[in-house]
């Protein structure tokens, strides 16, 4: 049974200002704002973030700011309802959309957050992640985790660009985010992607695990996509076709505070997720989906971004009747996980 607490206002001033001198706070006036009834407070807005007005910008900033001047040239997709100076799309989760020019070297570094990108376009360009090189195509998913060194080059001819996804807002806000500069790597032999993305078939020696916590850091889209399509044909009455990205020797989830997945849409089809704690991101890599969630209604094309609160139904509608539809989501399930808090309505 909920009843009116008592509010700051209705305590004296002078018993107020001893308080605050003694840096204490009544908790009963704010106890319904931070545990509220039945549903958190949540200042996570839906949003879209369209590519075709953003690409411009992204572009501009190209001929305004040198790579040696930004190191990292980004334009944040931030999310209103935090605040845009806080640059979050989540409480949880970091988005910005990462342009690397022909010729250009992002310098090697590493950092407490951990990151993934999602290629969005273009050819030539790589990540060099510990010591491997990946390469990026549209689609492709390379993981950049929390203390490995990581650097970007661009061979080819044509700008690069992809989405960084990263868990910055919860590490900064624990306070222990910072990065380090490296020199460029030395790049090693092998690949983790050709060894683990096969399915059924595993390199011998995982039986006596090396000691990488990440032993594939490049996902390619042309088998993500594969394994789609192969899982649509062999269950066809499968109204969620979605894979996970994970971790190929424990089958956890790819990073231990965010989680990854890719998701095809029937010719057609709708599909309405449940109402999950966590907040979501959606980002289209191919097709043309309706995302509806609290009220709004985003026509997405490829390459566009959206964003869900938690605690709030999404219905995804592929606006194609004969082609199927390819989604990338993001979301903050694995953290809810380890907090406890998980749970879908």
């Amino acid at each position: 049974m909920s009843h009116e607490l008592g509010r700051l206002e209705d305590l004296p001033q002078d018993y107020r200002d001893d308080l605050t001198k003694l840096n204490l706070v009544p908790l009963w006036p704010s106890l319904r704002a931070v545990l509220p009834p039945g549903v958190p407070t949540r200042a996570t807005q839906a949003i879209h973030w369209p590519y075709a007005t953003l690409k411009p910008l992204l572009l501009k900033a190209g001929e305004l700011t040198p790579i040696e001047k930004a190191e990292r040239r980004v334009l944040v997709l931030a999310n209103p309802g935090h605040g845009l100076e806080n640059m979050k799309a989540s409480p949880a989760m970091y988005l910005g959309m990462q342009l690397l020019l022909p010729g250009e070297w992002a310098p090697s570094h590493r950092h407490t957050p951990n990151a993934v990108r999602m290629i969005v376009e273009g050819e030539g360009a790589y990540t060099t992640v510990d010591g491997e090189k990946c390469p990026m195509s549209r689609g492709d998913l390379i993981l950049t985790p929390t203390g490995l060194w990581h650097e970007h080059g661009h061979d080819g001819t044509d700008p690069v660009v992809w989405l960084d996804v990263l868990d910055l807002p919860l590490v900064y806000y624990m306070e222990a985010s910072y990065h380090i500069n490296g020199s460029r790597q030395t790049v090693k032999q092998g690949s983790g992607d050709r060894a683990w993305t096969r399915a059924g078939v595993v390199p011998t020696q995982v039986f006596s695990r090396s000691d990488k916590r990440y032993p594939m850091l490049r996902y390619p889209w042309v088998d993500t996509r594969a394994a789609l399509l192969g899982l649509a044909d062999n269950e066809p009455d499968l109204d969620c076709v979605q894979v996970t990205y994970v971790n190929p020797e424990t089958g956890d989830d790819a990073e231990n505070i965010l989680g990854f997945y890719a998701l095809m849409l029937r010719p057609g089809q709708t599909l309405t997720l449940p109402a999950r704690s966590p907040s979501q991101v959606f980002h289209l890599i191919e097709g043309g989906v309706d995302v509806s969630t609290c009220g709004k209604t985003f026509g997405l094309v490829e390459a566009d971004t959206c964003c869900a609160p938690g605690y709030e139904p999404v219905t995804l509608k592929n606006r194609s009747a004969d082609q199927p539809a390819f989604v990338f989501i993001a979301d903050e399930s694995p953290l809810h996980r380890k907090l406890g808090v998980y749970e879908t309505r």
